[in-house]
């Protein structure tokens, strides 16, 4: 199933999707595809009852048999990563960012922790129309996502909303090149959606795969460690959100 023209319906048709989209790959993650000492919540980022994103996180030596309980959907034995060295993502754009970026970069890093018992390891966002609807709106979240991954914090962002006068090149362009100071390819006219990859490292590294309506979508690197990640499923589970998309709007979105 292609990806959808969301810009035909209002933002509160898409907050619909976008949440049974982040459930599918949190269940899709936790049935199966994580090793075992990782799993996925939906984890709230606003105040409200609905989730945002999706957290990757270590399960604590100490506290692992009380967490395994606590995971409904945790798999019995997880698969195994992939490691970075065997099987680089194959996406369409890589970079590192270079040494003399790097100590640019450092010169004002802001360090993220996590304070529960499980350490957390990187996230998954699906970015929403409000995201990128002002200015303060799209400087915050570039902001704390570059801020998580000098932190130490991976993360995989999907981006299914067109470019605005606010990132013209894609939101992962702003984010890289505003708070890093590298250069990486953005998105294009017959591709203006991106699905983005960040692997926190001494020198982080993006991998970058230009998207369209009517595409497929490709299997994602949620990174676990700097060196190994798991392919998220986007296309199955994107297609799974979108049978509880209301008749009504999925016959607009066809139009």
């Amino acid at each position: 199933m292609p990806v959808h023209d969301w810009g035909r319906v209002e933002a509160g048709v898409f907050h619909h999707f976008h949440q049974a989209w982040t459930m599918e790959i949190t269940n899709a993650l936790n049935d199966g595809l994580l090793p075992a000492d990782f799993y996925a919540l939906a984890e709230q980022v606003a105040q409200g009852p609905i989730p945002d994103v999706v957290t990757l996180e270590r399960v604590s030596e100490r506290d692992s048999d009380n967490v395994a309980r606590r995971i409904d959907r945790a798999p019995e034995n997880g698969t195994a990563a992939v490691a970075v060295a065997d099987q680089p993502p194959r996406v369409q754009h890589t970079q590192q960012l270079a040494d003399i970026e790097l100590y640019a970069a450092r010169a004002n890093r802001v360090t993220v922790r996590h304070v529960s018992g499980d350490e957390v390891v990187g996230y998954i966002e699906i970015v929403s129309p409000g995201n990128k609807h002002s200015e303060v709106a799209c400087r915050n979240f570039c902001q704390k996502l570059a801020d998580a991954i000098r932190g130490g914090c991976h993360a995989l962002v999907i981006d299914l909303q067109p470019p605005t006068p606010r990132d013209p090149r894609g939101l992962h362009v702003r984010v890289w090149e505003d708070c890093f100071g590298g250069t990486v390819a953005g998105v294009t006219a017959a591709c203006p959606l991106g699905l983005a990859a960040y692997r926190s490292d001494v020198r982080p590294t993006i991998y970058f795969e230009p998207t369209a309506v009517d595409r497929i979508l490709i299997d994602m690197p949620a990174f676990l460690t700097p060196d190994s990640y798991v392919n998220v499923p986007l296309e199955t589970t994107y297609q799974a959100a979108w049978k509880g998309v209301p008749q009504r709007w999925k016959e607009v979105i066809l139009s």
